[in-house]
């Protein structure tokens, strides 16, 4: 079972990478412009009120909304997405069911998707 610190051990491994302070989220500054490729899930429980971050979900940037839609239709007990999601490239996972393995390869994936390409050339 991956936790917020996995998350955070491979966010921060990752050239530029930095968290944010409001929240539980990982950014690459672009043109001095913040990037998010990963964050905690801000789950809507009550209509009225405003959305609550759950610590057992993590939304991650994808190239697109194709790839997400791939991503949940191959192994949907991991990834969902929510309307909120919707025509946005970003999937959200369940960290309690992602292999660690596989909870890096996203990340890395996820910051490539909004890493300037001199940072993104640094990992293979």
């Amino acid at each position: 079972m991956a936790t917020q610190d996995d998350v955070r051990r491979i966010a921060l491994s990752l050239p530029g990478a930095e968290e944010a302070d409001d929240r539980f989220a990982f950014q690459v500054l672009v043109k001095d412009k913040p990037k998010g490729f990963t964050w905690v899930w801000l789950e809507r429980i009550d209509p009225k009120k405003a959305r609550i971050p759950n610590p057992r979900f993590l939304g991650v940037r994808t190239s697109s909304v194709a790839e997400r839609d791939l991503m949940i239709a191959a192994e949907p007990r991991i990834f969902f997405t929510e309307p909120h999601y919707n025509g946005y490239p970003a999937v959200l996972v369940r960290l309690e069911e992602i292999p660690m393995a596989q909870l890096e390869v996203i990340l890395v994936e996820g910051w490539r998707h909004v890493a300037p390409r001199e940072l993104s050339a640094l990992v293979e």
